[in-house]
Order: C-alpha cells, then sequence, then structure tokens
C-alpha cells in the first residue's frame, strides 16, 4: 500500500501546478500519470528535430499562468510575434486594420464601419469588466457592435483569443478579459514548444519532492470517511486523505465511486467540450511572407507563422498551425472535409507550399478544453467536491473565469491553496 498526504490524477499543467504548491509547504506528494509522457496537451512532438506542439498554442502575457509560472520560479523563453493581421473574406485576403491609419486605408470597411470599428477598439481597450452583465457574447455584440463587418472582425478576434467558437453560449467578460489582454500584454510563443514548460514545471515538482510516477492508471476513488483509496489498472493501491482529479469531467465521474451523488455530476453534465481541427506543417521556407498571421471572417479559420516569434526547429525550418474551430453545438465535422478545407486555405494564402515541405501534422478532432464560461454553468466547478471529503479537481474544464492553460494553471494553484488552507484549519 503506498501512502501519501496528496495523490494528484494527472500530469499536466494543472497537476504540476498544483503538485509544487503542495510540495513545497511539506506535503508528500505523488503525481498518478495515466501515460508514459507527462504533459497532457502540452506536449510536443519532435519531428526530425522539428517541434510541433498539438496545434497552435499561445501563452498569454497578461494571464493567470504567466503570473503563476513567475511566482514558482519558472522563467518561459520565446518571443512575442507580430500582429500584423490579414483576413479572410469571400475567400479574398484582406489586411485587417491595427491602427488608425490602416482603418482609414480598409477597403474591408465601410466609412461608418471604420467609425464603429475604431469605437469599438477604443472601448475593448478601457472597458469596465466588472460591469458586464452575466451575458453572452452575441448579446455583448449586437449591442454594442451595429456594423456587420465589424461584428465579423470581433467574432474572428474572439475565437482567436479563446479557441472557441460558440458566441451565443460563451460569457461576454471572460472573453473580453481575454482581448484587453492581447491587446496590452500581447502573447509569448514559447522556444522548442510548450514541452519546455512541462520539463521546467517537472523540474521545479521533483526538486519539492514529488513523486512523479508514469503509467499508473487510475481506475477507481473509493472514498470511506477521511481516506480516498485509488486503484489503478495494474492493482497497485494508493492511500490518502487528499485527491486532486485532473482528467476531464467524463473520466472524473466514472473513476470516482458514487459520483453521480455529487456535483462532480453536475459539472459533467454542465461541461461542453471544445474541438478544432489542426493542421501544423514544417516548411523550408514561406511562399508569400506577407501572409504571417490571417483569421478566417466569414469561415471558423486561423493561420498563424509560429516561427516568426519561436525557435521551433533546429535548420531554420518553418513550423506554421492551421486551425478549423468546431461548433459545439452542432454535429461533429468531417475530418476529411476539414483536411481539405484547411488545405484549400493554405493554397490561398501560400501556393506552392506543398514544395516546400519538410513535416506535417494533422490532428482532426482534438479537444481545446473540456469546458468553458458559458451561459449553461449552474456553479463553477471546484476546487472542492463538497460531498467527498479531501477530494478536489483541477484543468481547463475547472476554470472559473479564466480560460485555455491560464484556467488549468489556475486551477491547480486554487485547489493546492484550498487544500493548505483546510490542513491547516485542522491541524
Amino acid at each position: 500500500m503506498n501512502k501519501f498526504d496528496v495523490a494528484i490524477i494527472g500530469g499536466g499543467l494543472a497537476g504540476l501546478t498544483a503538485s509544487i504548491y503542495l510540495a513545497r509547504k511539506g506535503k508528500k506528494v505523488a503525481i498518478l500519470e495515466k501515460s508514459d509522457r507527462f504533459g497532457g496537451r502540452s506536449i510536443t512532438t519532435n519531428k526530425n528535430g522539428i517541434c510541433m506542439n498539438l496545434g497552435a498554442h499561445a501563452l498569454y502575457r497578461g494571464g493567470e499562468a504567466m503570473s503563476i509560472f513567475n511566482e514558482l520560479g519558472v522563467t518561459i523563453e520565446g518571443a512575442i510575434p507580430t500582429t500584423q493581421a490579414q483576413g479572410i473574406w469571400k475567400n479574398h485576403v484582406y489586411t485587417i486594420p491595427t491602427n488608425f491609419r490602416s482603418i482609414l486605408s480598409s477597403s474591408l470597411l465601410s466609412w461608418p464601419g471604420k467609425i464603429n470599428f475604431s469605437n469599438l477598439m477604443l472601448k475593448l481597450g478601457k472597458i469596465d469588466l466588472n460591469a458586464i452583465p452575466a451575458v453572452s457574447l452575441s448579446e455583448w455584440a449586437e449591442k454594442e457592435v451595429s456594423d456587420p463587418m465589424v461584428r465579423h472582425l470581433f467574432y474572428a478576434l474572439c475565437r482567436t483569443t479563446t479557441y472557441t467558437y460558440a458566441p451565443r453560449l460563451q460569457l461576454a467578460r471572460p472573453i473580453l478579459k481575454q482581448i484587453q489582454r492581447s491587446m496590452k500584454d500581447s502573447v509569448l510563443y514559447v522556444d522548442g514548444g510548450w514541452e519546455t514548460i512541462i520539463a521546467k514545471l517537472r523540474k521545479e515538482a521533483s526538486d519539492a519532492g514529488v513523486e512523479l510516477l508514469q503509467n499508473k492508471n487510475v481506475i477507481e476513488i473509493e472514498h470511506n470517511g477521511h481516506i480516498l483509496r485509488i486503484r489503478c489498472s495494474n492493482g497497485e493501491l494508493f492511500e490518502v486523505s487528499v485527491t486532486i482529479v485532473t482528467a476531464p469531467p467524463t473520466e472524473a465521474c466514472r473513476i470516482v465511486k458514487r459520483a453521480e451523488e455529487t456535483s462532480l455530476h453536475i459539472w459533467k453534465e454542465q461541461a461542453l467540450p471544445v474541438t478544432a481541427a489542426c493542421l501544423d506543417l514544417g516548411l523550408r521556407k514561406l511562399p508569400n511572407p506577407i501572409h504571417q498571421f490571417v483569421l478566417g471572417l466569414d469561415q471558423p479559420l486561423f493561420f498563424t507563422n509560429q516561427s516568426r516569434a519561436a525557435k521551433l526547429s533546429e535548420d531554420g525550418t518553418i513550423v506554421v498551425s492551421l486551425i478549423k474551430y468546431h461548433d459545439p453545438t452542432l454535429q461533429p465535422s468531417d475530418p476529411q472535409a476539414d483536411k481539405i478545407q484547411l488545405e484549400d486555405t493554405m493554397d490561398l494564402l501560400h501556393p506552392g507550399w506543398r514544395e516546400e515541405l519538410v513535416e506535417r501534422q494533422y490532428l482532426s478532432k482534438i479537444t481545446v478544453v473540456y469546458d468553458f464560461p458559458h451561459m449553461g454553468r449552474t456553479e463553477k466547478p471546484g476546487p472542492a467536491v463538497p460531498q467527498i471529503q479531501g477530494l478536489y479537481v483541477a484543468g481547463d474544464w475547472a476554470g472559473h473565469d479564466e480560460l485555455l492553460a491560464d484556467a488549468a494553471v489556475a486551477s491547480g494553484k486554487r485547489a493546492a491553496l484550498h487544500i493548505l488552507k483546510t490542513s491547516k484549519v485542522i491541524n
């Protein structure tokens, strides 16, 4: 029988973050990772010296994750990408206005549209987020954005900053906060891919005394009074008083006995997973250097040259990513049709790209997040599962107002601090 103070199920961003906070305060912590590799969806695949994340990744410099990494002493290497952008409208590429001069010269916008767009950008930069009611993104946009093309531009920006395409469901406030952050502090593209973040978190966890256990597939968590018994598929048992589950809500409900009697069931039922189709390419050179960052305006598409800011290869190979955002309210998308659409988009932006191709990676349906702040949420998940003493949750789906990686990292810290506060009261 293995005994620890805290067992954390899952070795991604949330689990690693929580483990460091707990171990540094003297807790004996084990992370049980079901695969042979830590990181979850933050892993990076090295294809013959070319580093490819699982789709395009960006770290918000003004977000919770960066703040927590700084607090933990984790330094992230990378650079801020240029913000010059283009937009695809009816299969033609236009420059997206980003300053006063480009707004005036934009062929995308009418004169009333240029005024509406200018006012919107000013408003987004200084809006009081606390004054925004709990309304959907579309309700907010339909009230604040009168020009149809400006609305297309706004929704494209929202998709890009949240990786989510559900304006009638998404809560407006967290998205507007994310846009403010991108306008003020921009994002960081990480050298070597996000695996470097995982490697640094692993080192901090290990240095703090965390047991990092791979190939530990948890199949059951049984709660009996003050004790949580964790059973792995190989028969191994762990007995702890505290557990943090960072697995997705469906999996969490499957492994926790009598989860249907707890808030876990509510959180699972209200969760809306978000997926996307991602095409990552390694190119000897970019056929059209003008097209570095492109948003679909009438289609939920996104293109970015990650190598314009991050070092992702040893030999100068350029790594680009294309994404098609899936609408979580619709039937699953056709993987082959998505692939063709992304390749056609690449043909539009970079004719001749196939002659420059070195490596490719197609992810037909990768989960972006397992839940996000939306109108159907009756309560924010976690950190504690109130019906089961010692059981906590973390992960991108357990964010409160945070999004994406910020939600994962912030929820890990939130769970850890709640545990430390509770144990102090008990002791």
